[in-house]
């Protein structure tokens, strides 16, 4: 089996030990990869980042993790990691991106210059997710009824473990039919 490597950039509240990274982590373990979790320098900085200073602030930290992946490598990132849409334009690096900022230009040109398939996951209550947009980017989207910027629905907690769940799956979908066939 050639060696996969999965480089998990998260967003800019948790690290990547949250649910919605570490699952799509775990998808990409229980498939041969290793996985290469980034915890941001200065943990406290992205909340006070501006637009402008998002992208680059990620650049310079994603490209330091991707330059120590080895073989096949997939790119998941959450909200802020998403910023490094960019570097898997420029690499053709597969790329699962879990609530994306679509409303950066910055995310949205790496995006639309990607070449490799990505993967794009949000909720339609989430002021970041454009659903026609999305759709323009990629035929790979997952998009969740009511669910916000963390994934979460209205309702009991376990109406938002089961859209997890819906997360999980579509990236297992995603790296067995897409990526890693």
């Amino acid at each position: 089996m050639t060696s996969r490597t999965a480089v998990v950039l998260p967003g800019g509240q948790n690290g990547p030990a949250a649910p919605l990274p570490m699952f799509a982590s775990d998808a990409a373990e229980h498939r041969g990869a290793s996985v290469q979790p980034v915890w941001w320098d200065e943990p406290d900085r992205p909340l006070s980042l501006t637009e402008a200073e998002r992208g680059p602030w990620v650049l310079p930290q994603a490209a330091k993790a991707l330059a120590a992946a080895t073989g096949d490598v997939l790119l998941i990132g959450k909200s802020l990691g998403t910023h490094a849409s960019v570097l898997a334009a420029e690499r053709g690096l597969p790329a699962v991106w879990l609530t994306p900022v679509l409303t950066s230009d910055w995310v949205v040109d790496g995006l639309r210059r990607s070449t490799a398939p990505f993967l794009l996951v949000g909720g339609t209550a989430d002021p970041l997710w454009d659903s026609t947009l999305a759709r323009e980017l990629t035929p790979y989207v997952l998009e969740v009824p009511e669910a916000d910027h963390g994934m979460y629905v209205p309702g009991r907690l376990a109406e938002s473990a089961a859209v997890l769940g819906q997360v999980a799956t579509a990236v297992e979908d995603f790296l067995d039919q897409v990526v890693w066939l």
